[in-house]
């Protein structure tokens, strides 16, 4: 947290000691005052007027004006961010499928067939890897790209058991 002392115009993180009007404050004053303490100086807590964006997809600067922050959020690059996505998408279904490689590389070579819910299993997986790298490419705005990115699920492979929910009260 950040507070501000007007009189002074300075700024003071949580865990930074300070020197005000003279006095030095040590770096864990601020954590064990009161509000009282705090107001008996002018010193007011710096709050933010709108929301930090994700900086996968903005460049994140922030002004200050008094106790009050401001964040600037400048989309970045729409093309280069959607090929960071793309190959992110990518990366997680080649990390997804990799643990089961060995059953494509076993049938290759000993000619034992793959059980059918593993090779379903696994084309879904690419499927969903090109459903979302085409969602990617069709978005309009860093908003549209935003939002298929957090709507991304995987499929689970054949051996997965659901957690169980606990019936304790």
């Amino acid at each position: 947290m950040i507070y501000y002392i007007q009189s002074t115009n300075q700024y003071v993180a949580s865990n930074q000691p300070f020197t005000f009007d003279g006095n030095q404050y040590p770096e864990n004053w601020i954590m064990l005052s009161t509000d009282e303490d705090k107001s008996a100086i002018g010193m007011q807590l710096v709050v933010a007027q709108n929301a930090r964006a994700n900086d996968a997809y903005y460049w994140v600067t922030e002004t200050r004006n008094g106790p009050t922050l401001t964040y600037i959020n400048t989309p970045k690059d729409l093309d280069q961010t959607k090929a960071n996505c793309k190959s992110q998408i990518n990366g997680t279904a080649y990390s997804i499928l990799f643990p089961s490689d060995w059953m494509v590389v076993k049938a290759t070579e000993t000619s034992t067939p793959i059980a059918p819910a593993w090779n379903t299993w696994r084309q879904s997986i690419r499927t969903t890897a090109a459903g979302y790298t085409t969602a990617i490419t069709n978005a309009a705005d860093m908003p549209a790209l935003e939002a298929v990115m957090s709507s991304i699920t995987w499929p689970h492979d054949p051996d997965y058991v659901a957690p169980q929910q606990s019936t304790t009260p």
